[in-house]
C-alpha cells in the first residue's frame, strides 16, 4: 500500500473518512430504499467493523465476537443482500458505539508491539476493505440524491482546463503487468503475480471520453441504435429504456447532469461517468475505436502520477487538469478522477491463488468487467496502475468512465 502513515494512523484515517459520509445524515437516510445497487447505511458501517473483527481481532487473536449475532448480521457472503433491510439491526448509536470498540481493540493490539506479517497483511486488508466502503457510501449518496458530503478535507479550487484530444502510440513488445512479488508493496490476490505480456502496437487516448464527445453519441441517437449494440447490452438498454446516461437530462435545448442533488448545465470537458460497460462498447462502436485491454491499459498508465483522489474535488475535474499526472507515454490522469473501463472480463492471473479472505476475488471471475486506475473518491493510497477493480457490466451507478484505442489499421 502506497502511504507512510503508520498502520495506527492508517486505521484512524479511513475510519474519519468513513464517518465523514454518514454524519449529516438523519436516520431516515441512513436506511435507503431497498434497491440492488446499494446497502443499508447502517447495514453497511457495521460490516466494515465487522470485517476488522472477524480478521484482526478473532482469526489473529482468538477473542470471541463482541456480539453473538455479528456473524448473521453482517457477514456479506452469508447474508443476502436483499435481506439485509429486514434484519433487526442495532440503532444508530448501537452501530456507531460496535464501529468504536473494534476500533478500540484494534489499535491497542497495534501500539507497542512487532507486528507479524500476518498482523500486517490482515490489518491492511481491512484498511482498503473500507476504504472500498467509503467509496460505496459516496456512489450511494450520488445515487438517492443526496446533497455532496461533507469531507474533512481541504478542497480543491476547481479550473477550467479543457478537454484533450488524441492519441499517443505504444510500440509493440514483451511487457509486464501485475505486482512484482519483491516491490514491498501490498496487494490484493488478483494482482498476482507479475507476468509477461506480448502486444502488438496501439494508440490509445490521451484523455477518457468526455460528457461532450459522449454527447454527440447520444445525439446521433446512438441509444436507439442497435447496431452499436451486443446482444445483452441492447436487452439491458431496452430493459432500463434509457435514450442517455443515468444522471442526464433535457431541459430547453440543453443537457443538465445531477450531481448528488444539484442539476447543472453538463461540463463539457469533463469525462463522462455513470455509464455501463455496454453503454462504453456501444460509444466505441458509433466512434469506431474500441476499449484498451487491461494488459494495455496498465502499460499505458506505466510511470503515471496520483491526479484527482480523496474527494478533494468532490467530483471529476476537466481532462485537460494536471499534466503532471500524464503517463510516460503521455496518457493523462490514469490515476484518478474516473475509474475506466477496459475491454476485459475480470478473471485470473497465470498461477492465481486466493488469500485469507478467498471470496474477495474468484466468485467474481467470469461475468464481471475490469476497471482501472481509480477516480475522484478512490482513497489515494489505492490508486496504483496494478489495481484492478471490477463490476457486472450493467452497472451505471459506479464512478466509472473510460477512454478508447484506435482500431487496428
Amino acid at each position: 500500500m502506497a502511504t507512510d502513515l503508520p498502520l495506527v494512523e492508517l486505521l484512524l484515517d479511513t475510519r474519519d473518512r468513513t464517518l465523514d459520509l454518514v454524519r449529516d445524515l438523519t436516520d431516515d437516510q441512513l436506511i435507503v430504499p431497498h434497491l440492488e445497487i446499494v446497502n443499508p447505511f447502517t447495514w453497511e458501517l457495521g460490516h466494515v467493523a465487522w470485517f476488522y473483527e472477524q480478521w484482526c481481532l478473532r482469526k489473529l487473536r482468538g477473542l470471541p465476537p463482541l456480539r453473538e449475532d455479528g456473524d448473521a448480521l453482517w457477514n456479506s457472503m452469508a447474508v443476502h443482500h436483499d435481506t439485509r433491510w429486514d434484519l433487526p439491526m442495532p440503532s444508530r448509536a448501537g452501530t456507531l458505539a460496535y464501529m468504536q470498540s473494534i476500533l478500540d481493540q484494534c489499535r491497542d493490539a497495534l501500539l507497542d508491539r512487532q507486528l507479524s506479517e500476518e498482523e500486517v497483511y490482515l490489518h491492511l486488508y481491512s484498511v482498503q476493505h473500507e476504504d472500498m466502503h467509503a467509496e460505496a457510501f459516496t456512489w450511494t449518496r450520488q445515487t438517492l440524491a443526496y446533497p455532496a458530503p461533507s469531507m474533512g478535507v481541504e478542497p480543491w479550487e476547481r479550473v477550467e482546463a479543457g478537454g484533450l484530444a488524441g492519441d499517443v502510440e505504444v510500440p509493440e513488445g514483451t511487457y509486464r503487468i501485475g505486482q512484482e512479488q519483491d516491490c514491498g508493496e501490498w496487494c490484493f490476490d488478483n494482482e498476482k503475480w507479475a507476468h509477461d505480456v506480448e502486444l502488438s502496437a496501439f494508440q490509445i487516448a490521451r484523455a477518457p471520453v468526455t460528457n461532450a464527445e459522449y454527447a454527440e453519441f447520444v445525439e446521433a441517437d446512438g441509444y436507439t441504435r442497435s447496431e452499436f449494440w451486443d446482444e445483452e447490452g441492447w436487452k439491458c438498454l431496452r430493459m432500463i429504456e434509457s435514450e442517455c446516461p443515468r444522471y442526464w437530462r433535457r431541459v430547453d435545448g440543453a443537457w443538465q447532469r445531477r450531481h448528488f442533488d444539484q442539476w447543472t448545465l453538463l461540463p463539457p470537458h469533463e469525462p463522462i461517468v455513470h455509464v455501463s460497460w455496454f453503454e462504453a462498447s456501444a460509444y466505441c462502436r458509433w466512434a469506431k475505436r474500441r476499449l484498451p485491454s487491461e494488459a494495455e491499459w496498465e502499460v499505458a498508465a506505466t510511470g503515471s502520477k496520483r491526479g484527482n483522489l480523496g474527494w478533494r474535488a468532490l467530483g471529476p475535474i476537466d481532462v485537460g487538469c494536471l499534466p503532471e499526472t500524464d503517463s510516460d507515454c503521455g496518457c493523462r490522469q490514469m490515476l484518478g478522477n474516473v475509474w475506466e473501463w477496459t475491454a476485459d472480463a475480470f478473471g485470473p492471473f497465470p498461477g492465481f491463488t486466493p488469500d485469507m479472505y478467498k471470496d474477495y476475488s474468484a466468485p467474481w471471475f467470469g461475468d464481471h468487467r475490469v476497471a482501472r486506475g481509480g477516480c475522484w473518491a478512490t482513497q489515494p493510497r489505492m490508486a496504483r496502475r496494478h489495481y484492478r477493480n471490477y463490476a457486472k457490466p450493467w452497472r451505471r451507478d459506479l464512478f466509472y468512465g473510460f477512454r478508447t484505442c484506435a482500431l487496428s489499421s
